[in-house]
């Protein structure tokens, strides 16, 4: 039940149902999929006040998030893709410098 799954969640991520995997027929229909999974304003009422909303992107709308609450003030989904490629640099950046610092005893 996806409503008590994000029961009193501060933030809740969601990820992309590659439908490009999905050709073995493991899903029996894509509407039934989004109308039991797909994120929405209501599927969040029991959620905390204030909840954000997260995605990785690309997002498939209607599938695992509405379009609406993709769009809505609760979505951090564009912040999150925007620096997404600075963030995974930063953290390169700090695994490599601390490997570095570990090996120069």
């Amino acid at each position: 039940d996806l409503g008590k799954a994000v029961s009193g969640a501060h933030a809740v991520m969601c990820l992309r149902l590659q439908l490009e995997r999905q050709q073995a027929g493991l899903l029996p229909d894509l509407r039934e999929y989004a109308g039991r999974f797909c994120l929405s304003s209501r599927s969040l009422t029991g959620a905390a006040p204030g909840v954000k909303v997260l995605h990785p992107g690309p997002i498939n709308r209607g599938v695992e998030i509405s379009s609406e609450l993709a769009d809505a003030s609760e979505s951090l989904i564009l912040d999150q893709v925007a620096s997404g490629v600075a963030v995974r640099m930063a953290l390169l950046h700090l695994f490599i410098t601390r490997k570095d610092r570990g090996e120069k005893e």
